[in-house]
């Protein structure tokens, strides 16, 4: 009789697994009572319910902004939140993505401001001669305490908090390279079977070997390009927090962006390098930090301990050994990278603001022909660049060296010494002197079980997790050169946002155990008042102040008390160099009020105070964008503006033709090389007209105008119910003003207020004074009159003047021998 097959069918796990869930589902709905069925029913059905309406609600909401959105990215704007967000939508595909931006907090900053200004003692970032400046100018950036506080100090920026999107980058990353090591040991284990098989001819076993071996490959190239697109995707999120995060505390109603580079000189002028540059070579660093050390050191720990299991204790503690020797000998004879990282990006810095001094001063270089002498700067900065980038490369050459025999020759051999331990010593190869791996096979093939074999698999099997395991320690010992690296790139960004936090916070302090220099950054005792209805001054010198925050200040007049309440239209003149321009940036807040008290209105622009350079800036955008700035047209719709307005605005300061010659209001030019100097200027006026303001300083703001648009210009703006403050040296614009301000009297002069320079009673010369007067009055007629009375006696003295002339040139004329007899001209003179 024909044996019974004893083969049965085997359920799939999932299928068993699901086929066990229902059972259990049934079981219990049969045994809930009726009530409880009918509530889950009822939730059920509304869950549906209200499923299907927030999908469909959702659909809408979606379509609604996906027009929104094709309608804002054709007009190059967004939308501003009440929190201060702003969203914007950008291409994606077919269509647009809607991305929200949110401003960094002041909290935020304030919470940060102790991890930048008041680093702890550990990190001596505080050591330096200058209290006030951290990190101090000689502070050497390398691998020590302080590198951990800076670099952990700007990780709270990239990763804010622990649901952030940085954080599931970073842990969808830390997956996939578990992953990548776990596919490791079965390559490993299976790079051992395939090998047995081959040795013992088991045919079958190396095909089913080479099929397993493909699949899995096809696997781990994919694991391994979704590391390298995590680490691209982190590296963007972290630039992106921290450029923001700079962007916020670098461009506010601060002012930062000015004093940065015009008081502080913390930085020097290379700012654009330490964002563009700096901030990138960072952020990459920082973002292959992750899989560069973490891969590494996870493959360590799970390679030593299979080692272990496989050769014994000996094994383990000769490469314990070997990584401390190794480590040890690299880390003495590593060059300062970190040092020569930092001080390569600050003569990239330097060489790249050569380039950008003469594009935006092109036009005046070209005047003076001076390409040649530019030429030579450029050359030299180069060659410093090049110098020393060329001893970094010499340095690098020897270490790579070192290097590469260390961690590839040594460790190889080293690595062979290992491996040959249950062959040599056998009772040491293994925790129970078994030379077989600990890691099961996949083979159950009778040819496998022949000791050879076995030894050979063995060996295949230790020699790769030998190979595996020296290529993650040499990427350990390489990543020791990458943290130096690191060290520079993060001492270059932890000072810019060191120095950011400096200029927001005005956190100066003198040097320890001594005073302020007076009319330092360290001694400003003046006050900002915002929301006078007016401009005031009391008891405030003008201080031109230093470069440097530990240097003092120049005063440049005697202290300023006076005030323009609205309709006291006020010149400002004086000679060069007397402080005209210093009021401006007074009121501007661009310079410190070291003392007395300052009063202007709360706003800039609408209903406020509003500011005219001589240099009219013109920014990137529309023509549109030109007139409103600096409003976006999303805020010249929500004041009810539209282009017809801004039409009448251009034709009341005559540029109106500028519409049709330019191409529409939405043509986009570089308009800084379009328009003249004199149109940039009238467009300033334009912006006042369409802005509005109460009160309108203008500095030299006509000086490219003719007189007849010059005067039409004063009075569009005064017609609007604008008080003027307008400085300039020229005398003829008092007649549209009621009051003249002169800065750098030193006679004195009857009526008005002020105060005045000259001598004191030692003959010393003492600061330049002030007048205050009012225009027209009958005093500033007398002193007219004065001026041209003297005027007159002078060109009564031009006759005498020119006899007397004549007879000095007929005396030099004359040529005098010995005996003071007068030489006779030459005979060519007395015939003409």
């Amino acid at each position: 009789m024909a044996a019974q097959s004893t083969l049965r069918y085997s359920a799939h796990p999932a299928q068993t697994l699901l086929n066990q869930c229902a059972r259990y589902l049934s079981v219990r709905w049969k045994s809930t009572p009726k009530a409880v069925r009918l509530v889950a029913t009822v939730i059920f059905t509304l869950s549906i319910i209200s499923g299907t309406y927030g999908t469909r609600k959702w659909l809408k909401k979606n379509a609604e902004d996906k027009v929104q959105g094709r309608r804002l990215l054709r007009k190059n704007s967004g939308i501003r939140g009440k929190d201060g967000s702003r969203t914007i939508f950008v291409p994606y595909h077919s269509s647009t993505a809607k991305v929200v931006i949110h401003p960094t907090k002041p909290t935020t900053w304030d919470a940060h401001r102790r991890l930048f200004l008041n680093p702890p003692k550990a990190a001596r970032l505080k050591d330096g001669p200058m209290a006030s400046q951290v990190p101090p100018p000689n502070t050497k950036p390398g691998l020590n305490i302080a590198f951990l506080h800076q670099f952990l100090s700007l990780l709270s920026i990239m990763v804010p908090h622990w649901n952030s999107k940085e954080s599931g980058l970073l842990l969808s990353q830390g997956g996939f390279l578990l992953l990548r090591t776990y596919l490791s040991l079965v390559v490993t284990r299976l790079d051992g079977e395939i090998v047995r098989d081959l040795v013992a001819g088991n045919g079958r076993g190396f095909l089913w070997g080479i099929i397993k071996w493909c699949g899995i490959g096809g696997f781990a190239s994919y694991t391994n390009a979704a590391i390298k697109f995590l680490q691209s995707k982190v590296s963007i999120a972290f630039r992106t927090r921290l450029t923001r995060y700079i962007h916020d505390l670098y461009l506010n109603d601060n002012l930062n962006y000015y004093k940065v580079l015009n008081l502080d000189g913390g930085i020097g002028q290379g700012i654009d390098q330490f964002i563009c540059n700096d901030l990138t070579l960072f952020t990459a660093s920082a973002a292959s930090l992750y899989s560069s050390i973490g891969k590494p050191f996870v493959d360590l720990c799970v390679f030593n301990y299979q080692l272990f299991r496989s050769l014994g204790p000996l094994a383990l503690i000769g490469l314990m050994i070997n990584y401390i020797v190794t480590a040890t000998a690299l880390r003495r004879l590593s060059p300062p990278f970190g040092k020569l990282k930092a001080i390569e990006g600050r003569r990239e810095g330097d060489f790249r603001g050569l380039h950008a001094r003469l594009i935006a001063n092109a036009e005046e270089i070209a005047f003076y022909g001076g390409a040649e002498m530019e030429k030579v700067f450029l050359d030299a900065g180069f060659r410093d660049l090049k110098s020393w980038m060329e001893g970094i490369y010499r340095l690098k050459i020897r270490y790579n060296m070192l290097e590469d025999f260390v961690l590839k020759y040594s460790w190889s051999a080293f690595g062979y010494l290992v491996t040959s331990l249950p062959v040599f010593l056998p009772a040491w190869g293994g925790l129970a002197g078994s030379p077989e791996p600990a890691l099961p096979s996949y083979s159950s093939s009778p040819k496998a079980s022949n000791p050879q074999h076995t030894r050979m698999q063995a060996f295949i099997t230790n020699k790769r997790l030998m190979l595996s395991l020296a290529d993650a320690g040499a990427r350990m010992m390489y990543s020791l050169k990458d943290l130096s690296e690191l060290a520079g790139h993060t001492s270059r960004v932890y000072t810019l946002i060191s120095t950011l936090h400096r200029v927001h916070a005005s956190a100066y302090a003198p040097p320890r155990h001594t005073h302020p220099e007076p009319f330092s950054l360290a001694d400003v005792h003046g006050t900002l008042q915002r929301g006078y209805d007016g401009i005031r001054l009391e008891n405030t010198p003008l201080i031109a102040p230093a470069p440097m925050s530990q240097l003092s200040g120049t005063q440049l007049t005697d202290p300023l008390t006076f005030a323009l309440p609205p309709g006291a239209h006020t010149l400002i003149s004086g000679p060069n160099g007397s402080g005209k321009s210093s009021i401006a940036r007074l009121l501007a807040g661009l310079w410190p009020i070291y003392r007395g008290l300052v009063s202007r209105p709360a706003r800039i622009g609408a209903e406020g105070i509003m500011f005219l350079p001589q240099r009219a800036y013109l920014s990137i955008g529309t023509l549109r964008d030109q007139v409103i700035y600096p409003h976006s047209e999303p805020d010249m719709r929500d004041a009810g503006r539209s282009d017809r307005d801004l039409k009448r605005v251009l034709e009341a300061v005559r540029l109106g033709y500028l519409v049709e010659r330019e191409g529409g209001w939405d043509a986009r030019k570089e308009w800084k090389d379009v328009l003249s100097g004199g149109e940039k200027q009238r467009m300033g006026f334009a912006r006042a007209v369409y802005h509005s303001p109460r009160f309108l300083v203008v500095d030299e703001g006509t000086s490219a105008v003719s007189s007849d648009v010059e005067g039409h210009l004063y009075e569009t703006v005064k017609s609007g119910g604008t008080t003027l403050c307008v400085v300039s040296t020229r005398a003829s614009l008092k007649r549209y003003c009621d009051w003249n301000l002169t800065l750098g009297v030193v006679e004195a002069e009857e009526g008005g207020e002020g105060s005045y320079g000259g001598r004191d009673e030692d003959g010393m010369d003492v600061l330049p004074g002030w007048t205050f007067k009012r225009i027209g009055t009958e005093e500033e007629r007398g002193s007219v009159e004065r001026e041209v009375q003297m005027l007159r006696e002078r060109l009564g003295k031009v006759e005498g003047w020119k006899r007397r002339k004549e007879e000095i040139e007929r005396e030099l004329g004359k040529v005098w021998v010995e005996g003071e007899a007068e030489l006779a001209p030459p005979a060519y003179l007395e015939q003409e």
